[in-house]
């Protein structure tokens, strides 16, 4: 049997999802760093995180090159850009949110989209991005995803990070819309990669 033409936008082949993914009405500014390779997998969830969230914007990373758009809305006064990353230096956003001595900037939150070893390269190898402030999460549930190998169970996946991000800065409606979502995501990736779509429940 031949396998149907994927959808353009989701890249499911038996059924889309399109009409699925919420758009969220939130004040959450992301900054999504993808890594060179991610745009070109297909489990990559910083897509879909793109499509929800109307604040977003995406940068592509790669060895020899400086995203200079995102660098130049690093120096931006009126914003204030923060790294999530766990790190020995990191903080929560409770205590970076005490400590800011701004009330004015916005804060834009910048997401390494890639592998576990390649977001740590990625700040490694960029001196500018690991020169700003670093942040950790404390997750409310474990991470649902599990479409990559060879990944540390206590990490989670792109989308993942922005339920979190949601959730701490008081949009939990938004949160659990967009994390339902994800759920049901996974299960439809996986009947649409045994070859059939998952019924709607």
């Amino acid at each position: 049997m031949t396998r149907p033409c994927p959808c353009p936008v989701c890249h499911f082949s038996y059924q889309c999802l399109c009409s699925l993914q919420p758009t969220l009405d939130s004040q959450l500014r992301i900054a999504l760093l993808m890594h060179e390779n991610e745009p070109h997998r297909a489990t990559n969830t910083g897509k879909l995180l793109l499509r929800s969230l109307p604040n977003s914007s995406v940068y592509i990373w790669d060895r020899v090159s400086t995203a200079k758009s995102l660098h130049k809305r690093i120096l931006d006064e009126k914003l204030n850009a923060v790294v999530i990353f766990p790190s020995t230096r990191s903080q929560s956003l409770t205590e970076y949110q005490s400590l800011s001595t701004s009330d004015t900037q916005e804060i834009v939150f910048i997401i390494l989209d890639g592998t576990w070893q390649e977001a740590k390269k990625m700040l490694n190898k960029s001196p500018w991005l690991s020169d700003l402030p670093q942040l950790h999460l404390t997750p409310n549930q474990i991470s649902q995803y599990g479409l990559r190998r060879n990944q540390d169970a206590g990490h989670l996946c792109t989308l993942e990070v922005g339920v979190e991000l949601l959730h701490s800065l008081g949009e939990p409606n938004n949160a659990r819309e967009l994390r339902a979502f994800f759920t049901y995501y996974l299960k439809a990736f996986q009947a649409d990669k045994s070859g059939h779509a998952l019924k709607l429940q």
